[in-house]
């Protein structure tokens, strides 16, 4: 049913998690726009947004509330994640956002906003290391040792997700707002933070240039 959440058993349950078919709840959502930050992310059958569907959808609030939504195969649309990830209210964060945006983009319709990428953050503040996955990331700066097994698994049966996947899935978002505070710290500290609002703000058009299978076009 459009919109019904359900709960899970055991592990899940006691994650304060739930999962809806192909849209968030209209109570879910206002308690999502109430956010000033939202963590989002999304699994898919694949890298190619043309060729693989968009699976799953993954929100957390500063509270750690955790939501995921199953996209349907031949879904195009989500009318209330398209009205909250288009918000101006809240930040998005995203943990290598130029490929989720697209995603949701070219499947769904989101043009989602405003945006900050983990990711890119992590590359501007992080010039001591070049480990800049999420995995890297959630055991510096967390202290959390994720489990990234599930991360190459069977995302289109959406009706028999394991609870392996949807622990993995909720991980996926559940540390990007305290990601998200200690990055900005040091971009401030090391006077990057405007460097960093510029990156973001870019996204659009890489994502842009992504969908439309543009490669390499700023090199000589």
């Amino acid at each position: 049913m459009i919109g019904e959440g359900l709960t899970f058993s055991g592990r899940m349950e006691q994650q304060n998690f739930k999962v809806f078919d192909r849209d968030l709840d209209d109570r879910t959502l206002d308690r999502y726009l109430d956010a000033s930050e939202l963590a989002i992310d999304t699994e898919t059958m694949g890298l190619l947004p043309q060729r693989d569907r968009l699976c799953l959808v993954q929100l957390c609030d500063p509270s750690g509330f955790v939501s995921a939504v199953r996209i349907q195969r031949g879904q195009t649309d989500a009318p209330n994640l398209k009205r909250l990830l288009e918000t101006d209210s809240s930040l998005k964060i995203f943990h290598y956002a130029r490929f989720d945006v697209a995603t949701l983009d070219y499947h769904l319709g989101i043009v989602t906003k405003p945006l900050f990428c983990t990711k890119i953050a992590s590359k501007l503040a992080r010039t001591y290391t070049s480990s800049h996955g999420l995995k890297a990331l959630v055991g510096e700066l967390e202290g959390v040792e994720l489990d990234k097994k599930a991360q190459s698994s069977d995302w289109g049966n959406a009706a028999n997700l394991s609870e392996e996947q949807l622990s993995y899935a909720a991980n996926d978002v559940r540390y990007l707002i305290g990601l998200k505070a200690k990055l900005a710290t040091m971009l401030k500290r090391e006077d990057r933070w405007e460097l960093a609002q510029r990156c973001f703000d870019c996204i659009p058009v890489f994502t842009a240039l992504d969908l439309m299978q543009y490669q390499n076009i700023f090199e000589h």
